[in-house]
């Protein structure tokens, strides 16, 4: 199992702000990115909901995903490792 950063705002660096026409590339980014049965923590700025379809996406693809801010630290959204 790999520890992947994926900032978010790398996903729309393409243009200023994210675009909800534009959430599928998104999303093939972040899972390209993510791969499969790694750990992965979100990072970056984005608007919530990018986060939300992000985490969506990566769940059942991933094993453990997690927030991590310079306000929260490193918060896990869902850990489905067996250990």
């Amino acid at each position: 199992m790999e520890r992947i950063v994926i900032n978010v705002e790398s996903l729309y660096s393409e243009t200023d702000t994210a675009k909800l026409a534009s959430l599928s590339v998104y999303e093939l980014k972040a899972l390209e990115i993510a791969g499969k049965g790694n750990e992965i923590v979100l990072t970056g700025q984005g608007p919530i909901w990018l986060y939300l379809k992000m985490a969506h996406a990566l769940h059942g693809k991933v094993r453990k995903l997690s927030y991590d801010s310079p306000v929260t630290g490193e918060v896990v959204i869902f850990d489905h490792s067996p250990f």
